[in-house]
Parts: structure tokens; sequence; C-alpha cells
């Protein structure tokens, strides 16, 4: 991917470094513009050391050697331009047209819809209703303005306008980046484990780490869906810009949560590891170590998959097999028992780990191996094939 980035002068211009640094490591083409305000804080020569790319300013606007009009050129290089960090001097410019820089002209020049606009400044700077009016503005042009972070900013003061971590920035830039084969698709998604309570301390669980659920929400925000996420138990973060974000413990939490928001759901994407049986009565107190045995009565938890296939209708229904023997036919015998779309088959030993391979059977009996590859990558290769469900659901061919 080619990503130009416009570097203005804000003490956060040293994040921006850091920004560059992972978005070559990533394999992706840099060009960056700076200010002259940017170059006080941060050197040309750096920016281009750690992005291995060229690095132009003002200097160059009239450098038109050979018919190479740079802000022309430069305007039509990118797949996306990226602003960070915006100052409200700049943003200003930008909201109102002014073209009296390198970068304000390159941005005044860019025709594509991939703008992503990073505002960094003391809060009552951000929250002048000035500031306020030019970003709409910019919102209105079409902009992605990435609302800046609460936190302790540069001045020692605390408030909204710090800029947010790199993490953030780059999930945003993959998201405006990407295709939309999802778009206007709500998505429901469950992942991770289930917790079921035998006594205050103790817990009967499995060993799913919640991984391939939370890839599949994220990859699937880049690809246009309005994702809700429902969680079991896990150490990872949220994946950035789901619409909805729900954690659970049990297996009757998780059913309940699914339940509020299946109607309006187009598709429900069933990753979570549900428990099957849950203790039949849960202890108020630790249960404490005494006899050599101790014997627990379990009841059958609530089938959530089964549940949402008998009454799915025109939603489009994908669940999870995960066996230790007979994968394909055990995967294929659920699709059918529980009316999925399509279901991902793995075995057993790729729980907790960060790469699998899966089988994915359609419905119509057509099989797809994946992997051994990355769990991002065996997400858009899920999301791909429902991809062709949701188009097909709308009458695209």
């Amino acid at each position: 991917m080619k990503i130009l980035i416009g570097a203005t002068g804000c003490i956060a211009i040293y994040k921006v470094v850091g920004l560059v640094s992972s978005l070559r490591k990533a394999g992706h083409e840099l060009k960056i513009i700076m200010t002259e305000s940017a170059q006080k804080l941060v050197s040309k020569t750096l920016f281009s050391a750690v992005g291995n790319c060229e690095v132009y300013t003002d200097e160059d606007s009239f450098d038109v050697r050979n018919g190479w009009i740079p802000h022309t050129e430069l305007s039509k290089w990118p797949d996306i331009l990226v602003v960070a960090p915006a100052t409200a001097n700049t943003i200003a410019k930008l909201a109102n047209g002014f073209a009296d820089n390198l970068l304000t002209m390159v941005c005044l020049a860019y025709e594509k819809d991939r703008k992503l606009l990073i505002p960094a400044m003391n809060y009552r700077m951000y929250e002048n209703q000035v500031t306020q009016y030019n970003l709409q503005a910019m919102k209105q042009r079409g902009w992605w303005v990435l609302e800046p972070s609460v936190g302790h900013l540069a001045c020692g003061e605390s408030g909204r306008g710090r800029y947010p971590e790199n993490e953030i920035v780059q999930e945003a830039i993959y998201v405006l980046a990407s295709e939309k084969p999802l778009k206007g698709m709500n998505l429901l998604i469950t992942a991770g484990p289930t917790w079921e309570s035998i006594d205050p301390v103790r817990v009967l669980s499995n060993r799913s780490s919640g991984k391939m659920g939370y890839e599949l929400a994220k990859v699937a925000v880049r690809l246009g869906a309005n994702v809700t996420l429902v969680s079991g138990p896990t150490s990872l973060v949220a994946p950035y810009f789901v619409e909805d974000f729900v954690k659970v413990e049990s297996a009757d939490q998780m059913y309940r949560e699914v339940e509020k928001r299946f109607n309006r759901s187009d598709g429900v994407i069933m990753a979570a590891a549900v428990a099957d049986y849950s203790p039949t009565k849960k202890s108020d107190i630790k249960i404490k170590k005494g006899a050599d045995k101790l014997n627990i009565s379990f009841k059958k938890t609530v089938d959530i998959l089964g549940e949402l296939g008998r009454k799915k209708g025109e939603k489009i229904l994908v669940g999870f097999a995960v066996e230790s023997q007979s994968l394909e036919d055990y995967a294929i015998e659920k699709l059918k028992r529980k009316n999925l779309d399509m279901i991902v088959a793995n075995q057993v030993d790729a729980m907790g780990s960060d790469k699998n391979t899966v089988l994915i059977i359609k419905k119509d009996g057509t099989l797809k191996r994946v992997g051994p590859d990355e769990k991002e990558r065996i997400a858009l290769a899920v999301l791909t094939e429902l991809a062709d469900f949701w188009s097909r659901s709308r009458g695209n061919s």
C-alpha cells in the first residue's frame, strides 16, 4: 500500500516517527511531507532514515524539473493520505481551502476518498468551537477524523487532545484503505471461552484464547461490516472500531446477549468455545479441600448455535467445529444438524495458538482448506466466503 503522511508542527510528531517505522516494517511504501514548523521538532533526515522514503518540504514546492509538479504528482501517488499529527492551524487551513504550503496544496489536489486526519493539541484548543466547526467541515468533505484520546498532554494539563496510540492509527489506516465487500452488514461475532462457576474461586472452562474471534471482528470491520463482538473471558484487547463490545462469563450470559442482538443482525459467526455443561449448583463459598474425591453434578447448557439455526430465517449463520478426530465428517454433520450456511473446522491443537489450519465447508458441499497460516489470514479467508453469501443475499451476482 502507498501511504502519504503529512506531518505538522505538533509535539506529538515524535509518535509519528514510530508510526512510520511500524508501517515500513509492515511492508508499505511511504512518502512524507513536513511543514516548516514540523521540521523544528523532528529532522527530515530522521523521517527519511526510519521510513526509508522520500521526505518533502516547502522547499520542494517549486522543484519542477522535467515537468514534475510536486503538489499535483504527490496528490496522485498514494492509496491513502494521512495528516498526523494535525494541528489546529493546519486543520483550519484545510477546512477553508488554503493552499499556502506543500501539504495543504497536496490535500487540496487529492481526489480519492481515503483521507485520514489525526488531530492533536491542547484540550482547550481542540474543544474550541472554531476547531470543532472546522473538524465538522472536514468530515463533511469526506475526511475520517480520528478523535484524539483523553490523557496527559505535553503542556502538563490533561484532557482530550492527546495523539492516539499508533496501534489505533495504524488500524484506522487499514480500515480506511480496505475494500468493503461487507459494507452495510450488521455482523454479530462471538469469541473466547465461557466460565461456568463451581464456587467463588473455581470455574469450568476450556483452552480457547479468543484470538480467532477477535481476528474475525478486526478484519470484518476492515471489510465494512458493522460489528458487534460478544466475548467470553480473555486477556485480549477489544478490537478497535467495533460498534459494540460485550463481555460475558457464562454460557447462559452469552446466550442472553446474543439473543438480544440476533434480530437486528444480518449474520452471526459463532466462534466462541461455549461450555457444553455447567455445574447444577454453584457453591456460595469456596469448597474446602477435604475428601479424596469431589463429586459435582452437571447440566447441559443452552445450545446457542442450535437455537439460532432454528430461527435464522434469511440470516447468514456460521459455526465453528473443534474436533480431535474425523474432523470433516463431524463438521459436515454439525453444519446440517444446526442449519448453518457455513462451518469452519479445525483440530483441537489450534486452540490458544497464533496459527491455524481450517476447513471451510459451505452448505452446498464445497470445501476449502486454508493454512497453516496466521489467524488474521484465516479470518480473511472466512470473511471472503461470508462476503459471497452477503452479496448473493442482496441479489448481486
